[in-house]
């Protein structure tokens, strides 16, 4: 295998996670009395951090305002951490990549923006028996990708040099994240974004298919 660490990102690229996500946010809205989105809004919003959703998601006038979007984002983690599931699935092809890379001596870690509790419950409904290095979150006083942080973090914990690491995500942050770290990058176009928006951000790579991406590993 080229690489001895694959990091992952989550939310759009080992799970579709966009129904919950979308769910909650109108959960929100509807309480209020805002308009809600679509799942297609949706998948433009989403990728910096549940803050950076809410905000994209209010309107420009109540986004200003930072008590009100805190008052918004924990309200909608009320909701999310109780339906976090409800709509939720691996991309097809998914887990069975993931058993094939670590039967072959590949270490695999998640590096996702979600705050920590959701990331952590996800992987181990989804990929209970995938053994991770390192699966990390978003932590309180931790810096969102795409800062580095993280990545310099899993290549500690798993203790592999960068040259020998690659990241596999479906938008622009998660390839300036690689590229900041100095490891190589993989974009997927099954997720939330386009192939566009991922060779801009520098991808070497963009897959359509779970074989195309094991092929470059």
């Amino acid at each position: 295998m080229k690489y001895s660490l694959v990091i992952f990102d989550l939310d759009g690229t080992l799970l579709n996670t966009i129904g919950d996500l979308a769910a909650s946010v109108d959960y929100v809205m509807r309480s209020r009395n805002l308009p809600e989105h679509t799942d297609e809004e949706y998948r433009q919003m989403v990728g910096g951090g549940i803050k950076r959703l809410v905000e994209r998601a209010l309107p420009a006038e109540l986004a200003a305002n930072e008590a009100y979007v805190e008052e918004c984002v924990a309200q909608f983690r009320r909701y999310y951490v109780d339906n976090i599931d409800r709509h939720t699935t691996p991309y097809e092809g998914m887990p069975e990549l993931l058993s094939s890379l670590t039967a072959k001596g590949v270490k695999v870690a998640v590096a996702s923006n979600k705050f920590q509790h959701g990331t952590d419950r996800l992987v181990a409904k989804f990929f209970g028996d995938i053994p991770f290095v390192a699966v990390e979150g978003n932590r309180e006083g931790a810096p969102l990708k795409p800062d580095p942080a993280i990545v310099h973090n899993i290549l500690r914990i798993a203790g592999v040099e960068p040259s020998k690491a690659v990241m596999v995500g479906d938008s622009g942050i998660d390839i300036r994240t690689a590229t900041a770290a100095g490891i190589d990058s993989i974009g997927v176009a099954w997720g939330f974004r386009f192939a566009e928006e991922l060779y801009a951000a520098g991808a070497e790579h963009v897959v359509s298919t779970m074989a195309e991406l094991e092929a470059l590993l």
